[in-house]
């Protein structure tokens, strides 16, 4: 199960990053993926859609009348009766004029709105979705993926996607519309004025389908520069107190600057592309026009056709001047939805690494033993190098648990497995011999709480951010909670007390306040396991013992793992775990492991004795070796 699941979270940024259109197959597959989720919104749809048949078959009436107004003038012109009567007929033909033009806004109107109104729907829909799905995708995930394209996706694809049902599809039944019946209404009506009216629509439609693969290749590589751009500023705000202090301002400036220019060359490239474009579709629409006006002309002077339908010809050119011409924005529109849809389906059929087994059920704490058992584990990739090998040990209620070594040698790693952040590669984690892979994610964390190394905060009160976990919980639970923490007494110093905002990610609070506060937000909850990731790091000596001191009454009733590379925070441990290489190398109490003399002992002198009583130690150590080697040679 764990190994499936990481091949299958080890090609995500493949998938999102490099979405390559992958043929015309795989585009049409997208472009009937986002049509079949409008039918969602069945009566919105049908509005639209209704409304912009009704609006092109009144358009089309507009050119008819306007010849027929046209025709009716010569006749007034001309006088006596049958100009009376043309005349009053005038009046009829133009108050229709008048009715149809108002109706055809009106409708178009109920077009646009329901249009519109279906895209927010989707957009709505696909944010929530797109959302969900980053909740639920495991670490393994977002240890490849940068954030700055998962905004990407979130925002610029998904509004590709969002506008594809009023810039794409609704467009293409008002053009086929317009030229289809428009066409039959010219041919029918004089076949040789009707094929040079519609000369300029071969044309277009030929220069929009070779715009449009040129489009499709710039606009997925624009999405990917801006992607760059956006995680440049990302990473600068994130980090804008390290620039400061580094005076790399003029350096940033220029990293920001080259990402931007890439992304503006490209979109200038983009306009050019669009711009020639449209020029050529100019120059194929006044030509036409120009043809139409001669030959017409020629026929009016023979008397074959009247001027009022030689306008109408003139005024059909015009009315579809503007729907043809935006042909090529809606197959760009039909291009970027099939890419922005890509990249942002790409995202949403992703498997879920770490997710509910089939026949999970809820974890059912008793006992409360957490146990690991030849527990081996490697990051999903293509090396797939292991970083800890046959880690077993086994922990009870009551009991605390050290975890020491140094750096990479997998101590954090152990932490991550217990909440299934990873899934083990081999062996199991029980609890209550409860495999924890057989357990509802829900109620496995709800059992297990970690204060991770990095104290995240959010952009809010300190009392919202330590009820996190139970934002229903009472106040005199809050200030246990924080109390405990050894951060009460500072809280009640602030100006606005429990109800300060802290800055974006804590920044207004200390290094040490902010792991307080999240040790505070893990002591609200009732875990059975508790793990603390070398989270009192940036905590003083003195505050952490009174930190540990109050949370003996917590640790009673649940298992603590205590994980840290300063020795003072798990000296009072029942059982330490020197781990190296992510193996276990040595295990026992405190004074067990500086009676063997080991690893232990050699980092524990390190953290506690002088730099000359270590150096002391060391010429000691190096001196007992030489003569114990001395004496085996002797011997």
């Amino acid at each position: 199960m764990s190994s499936d699941s990481s091949r299958s979270a080890a090609k995500p940024l493949a998938s999102l990053a490099h979405v390559n259109a992958a043929g015309w197959g795989r585009g049409l597959s997208t472009i009937v993926r986002i049509t079949h989720m409008t039918l969602r919104h069945p009566w919105q749809t049908g509005l639209a859609i209704g409304s912009t048949f009704v609006a092109a078959t009144l358009q089309l009436l507009i050119p008819r009348l306007l010849g027929r107004a046209v025709d009716q003038t010569q006749t007034v012109v001309a006088g006596g009766a049958a100009g009376q009567l043309a005349e009053n007929a005038l009046v009829t033909t133009a108050l229709l004029l008048l009715v149809v033009s108002i109706m055809r806004g009106l409708f178009t109107m109920v077009q646009n709105y329901y249009s519109e109104s279906v895209g927010h729907h989707m957009g709505y829909e696909l944010r929530l979705a797109c959302y969900e799905k980053i909740q639920q995708l495991s670490f393994s995930f977002h240890d490849k993926v940068h954030s700055g394209d998962l905004i990407t996706v979130g925002l610029l694809d998904l509004e590709g996607v969002r506008m594809y049902f009023s810039t794409a599809l609704v467009r293409m039944v008002l053009l086929t519309m317009l030229i289809g019946v428009g066409a039959y209404m010219l041919l029918s009506t004089d076949v040789l004025l009707g094929l040079l009216a519609l000369s300029f629509v071969p044309f277009v439609a030929w220069r929009s389908s070779v715009t449009q693969l040129r489009l499709r290749a710039t606009w997925l590589d624009l999405q990917e520069r801006l992607s760059v751009l956006t995680r440049v500023m990302e990473e600068n705000l994130g980090g804008i107190r390290v620039v400061r202090a580094f005076a790399a301002q003029a350096h940033e400036l220029m990293k920001f600057d080259r990402a931007s220019h890439n992304a503006l060359t490209l979109a200038h490239k983009r306009v050019g592309i669009r711009v020639a474009n449209t020029s050529a579709m100019n120059f194929s629409f006044f030509a036409a026009m120009g043809l139409v006006l001669w030959v017409g002309g020629s026929k009016v002077i023979a008397g074959e056709i009247s001027v009022g339908t030689l306008a109408s010809f003139l005024t059909f050119m015009t009315i579809l001047q503007m729907p043809v011409r935006q042909l090529g924005l809606m197959v760009n529109a039909f291009a970027r939805a099939s890419t922005c849809g890509s990249r942002l389906f790409a995202l949403l059929d992703l498997d879920i690494a770490i997710k509910d087994a089939p026949d999970a059920k809820p974890l059912a704490v008793t006992d409360g033993v957490l146990r690991f058992e030849n527990v081996g584990f490697a990051y999903p990739g293509p090396e797939k190098r292991p970083i800890l090998r046959n880690i077993s040990f086994e922990a009870r209620r009551g009991e605390t648990i050290g975890i020491v070594g140094p750096p990479g040698s997998g101590k954090s790693t152990i932490a991550h497995l217990i909440p299934r952040f990873y899934d083990v590669t081999s062996g199991r984690i029980t609890i209550d011999g409860q495999d924890i892979r057989r357990a509802t994610l829900q109620s496995l964390r709800q059992s297990v709480a970690v204060v991770q190394q990095d104290s995240f905060l959010f952009t809010t009160s300190i009392e919202n951010n330590i009820a996190y976990g139970d934002p229903w919980a009472k106040e005199q639970r809050i200030e246990r909670a924080a109390e405990s923490a050894q951060l009460h007494n500072y809280i009640l110093g602030l100006p606005a007390g429990y109800t300060t905002v802290v800055g974006e990610r804590g920044v207004s609070l200390s290094g040490g306040q902010r792991q307080r506060l999240t040790i505070a937000r893990t002591l609200m909850l009732k875990p059975a396991v508790m793990v603390f990731d070398d989270s009192t790091a940036a905590i003083d000596a003195a505050t952490e013992q009174r930190i540990r001191s109050a949370m003996k009454r917590f640790a009673r009733d649940r298992v603590t793992l205590v994980v840290a590379h300063r020795l003072s925070s798990l000296m009072h441990a029942d059982q330490i775990l020197f781990i190296e290489d992510g193996e276990i190398v040595e295990r026992g109490t405190h004074e067990q492991l500086l009676a063997a003399g080991g690893r232990y002992k050699a980092l524990y002198d390190l953290q506690v004795r002088p730099d000359g009583d270590v150096a002391k130690v060391s010429n000691d150590r190096s001196a007992a070796a030489k003569g114990r080697s001395d004496n085996v040679g002797n011997h």
